[in-house]
């Protein structure tokens, strides 16, 4: 069986964030989200990854991140441009945004070509979820069984704006449906969500969400290549500035044909995002207290 790759979503602008919070510090010592989650993916067993990037911030995100970890990984780069579409298809006139996680992966068709798992870049999963997907990923199993990383709705919220999140239904172990809320805000230790802007529905706090990490065999790839141009023509003709091909959309559509199979993988970790500025420094703290406790070394890489 190939190496399981670590595939890294880091095309994003940030711009809720307002900057590339794929390279922000979050400690004394220089390190951003992503040197955690790189290094919590190696003591996990991952030797491959592949870095979902932009011409754009190329240069930047090899010298704060891509060139340090070529000591330590095999490293590709993946680009994810907005003209990186079917043929046929062109990018709508005023167009800036990208087509999604689910394109995003789809670029990574032609250069992963084994197992892999997909993480986002400026996401904080914990060492226990890279552990329990490189052990998924590790094991003969049907092209069509993949697996999530669940966490708490609760875990995942921020005080500071809204966030877009998948909220799962489980049944047996395995995901039932995704269902992807493009809008949740906390509500002390829940959450409420709207579609509307005007209108809230309660979300319980424990309800299982989708953080994007995913694993999946070399199929994913496929059925992201062959369900992209009718998500094309659907979302061209509703909403062509700002539709988006989500990952999720794709995993929940073969599970509603019964085509594949999406083993949910339990751990007791506790994510930490940066969606807005203000997030920083909750997760600031956070970091310095996992350090404080032995989680982690002072300096990662030395």
């Amino acid at each position: 069986m190939a190496e399981p790759t670590l595939v890294i979503m880091a095309a994003g602008m940030g711009s809720r964030f307002g900057g590339l919070k794929q390279i922000t510090s979050v400690d004394k010592t220089g390190h951003a989200i992503i040197d955690f989650s790189l290094f919590d993916a190696r003591r996990a067993g991952f030797k491959r990854i592949a870095f979902i990037i932009k011409h754009e911030i190329e240069e930047s995100f090899k010298a704060a991140v891509g060139r340090r970890m070529e000591k330590y990984f095999d490293v590709q780069y993946v680009y994810q441009q907005l003209d990186r579409l079917p043929e046929g298809y062109r990018v709508p006139a005023g167009r800036e945004k990208p087509w999604g996680t689910g394109h995003a992966v789809l670029c990574c068709r032609g250069a992963v070509d084994g197992p892999f798992a997909v993480i986002n870049a400026d996401d904080f999963y914990g060492a226990g979820a890279y552990e329990a997907m490189y052990a998924f990923l590790k094991e003969d199993r049907p092209a069509s069984e993949y697996a999530m990383v669940g966490y708490k709705l609760r875990n995942t919220v921020t005080e500071n704006g809204h966030v877009a999140r998948g909220v799962c239904e489980i049944e047996n172990g395995f995901l039932k449906s995704i269902t992807e809320l493009t809008h949740i805000e906390k509500r002390g230790e829940n959450a409420a969500y709207t579609e509307d802007g005007d209108s809230f529905i309660p979300l319980p706090g424990d309800v299982t969400v989708s953080m994007n990490f995913w694993g999946f065999s070399p199929r994913m790839l496929e059925e992201l290549n062959v369900r992209f141009p009718a998500f094309l023509n659907r979302g061209l003709a509703e909403n062509p500035l700002k539709c988006e091909y989500f990952l999720p959309f794709v995993a929940n559509e073969q599970l509603e044909e019964g085509s594949a199979s999406v083993k949910i993988l339990n751990c007791n970790e506790t994510w930490y995002g940066m969606t807005y500025r203000e997030d920083l420094g909750s997760v600031k703290a956070a970091i310095a207290g996992m350090k404080a406790r032995g989680i982690y070394p002072a300096s990662l890489w030395e």
